[in-house]
């Protein structure tokens, strides 16, 4: 069985993790040290080790050792100098007059005489990165809303600039909800002005970024913020950022097949249309939806791209759908009781009646476009398949229409 990492503070100065049960999940050691290596100085790590225990890792992180390679633990951290061990630096001045400098040489004095001379905390610690001692951590638990801040290293004066500061914080968002399971809808970057500025700046700004469906991906995420921040004027210099998420939901994770899967390589469309949508504006970018509609030439309803999609359509026609529609549809000539366009139709499947539209009114005239008609695939050698429908007129007359052209 898989699990998510637990992981705990340690020392104020370190993130402790214990991943041996989440490697599977990680897709194994090497991965997870590559993912580590590449993300972590995003989040302000400078040195990353890897360890049996919590304590050996903070140590071998502090002496600049990423992990034991073909080692065994204990020669790696004989050589370790004091400092590396917090309970060992706090007592490095006596121990370096008295000639100990690594952690193997102070394994090897007496531990009667180190329990009487130093604090019982030394020992503990020697004991607990060795491996002697179990580890005491407490863990830390995920809170239910997310909020993070970062101040600044200077002020910026440029809304792109703040893209740099914002990834962490993204960063962190987006595993905050790996570990919830879930995606969210969008963000709120907020930044607070320096104290120095102008009266009428205010205090600070915000940025809202939507997505069409909840996901946690980071990348995707850093491009949208980009695009919009390009567009952004600052009223003053920036100190500081916060970061709130949007609308978090369930997010439906892809099993893993047995069987070889086709490898899918770039970006969904919806997610390349919401970043041209957030460069040249929502309003440029349409996508199209089924509508509740029989008629086929209002079927299908045009919306912004960044918006939801509309629900699942409840009545949709019996027969299959015309791969092109006619702008308008084409009056055809009968011949003994039967259309004719490039030759006589053939009368496929059908009839498909279709009523409605008493209700959608034409602009500024007092008539409607409610239509009664009934739809036949027809085909024949020159043509091909047509959809096609016959319409009684004000005259009393029927005639055929040509309304759409399967491919």
């Amino acid at each position: 069985m898989q699990f998510t990492p637990r992981v705990a503070v340690m020392e104020d100065c370190a993130i402790v993790m214990e991943v041996e049960a989440s490697l599977r999940l990680f897709k194994g050691m090497k991965a997870l040290k590559e993912r580590i290596g590449d993300e972590a100085p995003d989040l302000g790590v400078i040195s990353i080790a890897w360890a049996p225990t919590a304590m050996a890792a903070l140590a071998m992180a502090r002496a600049g050792v990423t992990d034991l390679g073909d080692r065994l633990l204990q020669p790696v951290l004989d050589s370790l100098p004091l400092v590396c061990l917090t309970a060992a630096a706090v007592h490095h001045e006596t121990l370096t007059r008295a000639g100990i400098n690594t952690l193997g040489q102070l394994r090897a004095l007496p531990r009667g005489g180190i329990s009487r001379r130093f604090d019982a905390a030394l020992l503990a610690a020697v004991d607990q990165a060795y491996g002697l001692r179990p580890d005491a951590h407490r863990w830390c638990v995920l809170p239910e809303k997310f909020a993070a801040r970062m101040e600044l290293a200077c002020r910026e004066d440029h809304a792109p600039a703040l893209l740099m500061s914002a990834r962490p914080l993204l960063m962190q968002m987006c595993g905050w909800l790996a570990a919830r399971h879930a995606g969210a809808t969008g963000f709120t970057l907020h930044w607070v002005h320096d104290s120095m500025r102008a009266k009428d700046a205010g205090d600070g700004g915000a940025l809202t970024i939507r997505t069409a469906e909840p996901i946690r991906d980071l990348e995707h995420f850093v491009r949208l913020l980009a695009e919009h921040l390009a567009k952004t004027q600052l009223l003053a210099p920036v100190g500081e950022l916060r970061l709130e998420v949007l609308d978090v939901q369930a997010l439906q994770e892809e099993t893993a097949s047995l069987l070889p899967e086709t490898v899918r390589g770039g970006e969904s469309l919806y997610l390349v249309l919401e970043r041209i949508a957030a460069r040249i504006g929502p309003d440029k970018v349409l996508q199209p939806t089924l509508g509740d509609d029989h008629r086929p030439e209002w079927m299908t309803r045009w919306q912004a791209a960044s918006k939801r999609r509309l629900r699942k359509p409840q009545a949709l026609a019996e027969l299959p759908e015309p791969t092109f529609l006619l702008e308008e549809p084409l009056k055809l000539a009968v011949r003994d009781h039967r259309p004719h366009y490039q030759g006589p139709l053939i009368m496929l499947v059908g009839p498909d009646s279709v009523e409605g539209g008493w209700w959608d009114r034409v602009p500024d005239q007092a008539v409607t476009r409610n239509v009664v008609r009934d739809y036949w695939v027809c085909a024949n050698e020159t043509a091909g398949v047509l959809s096609v429908f016959q319409q009684r007129l004000d005259d009393g007359e029927v005639a055929w229409y040509l309304h759409g052209v399967f491919a």
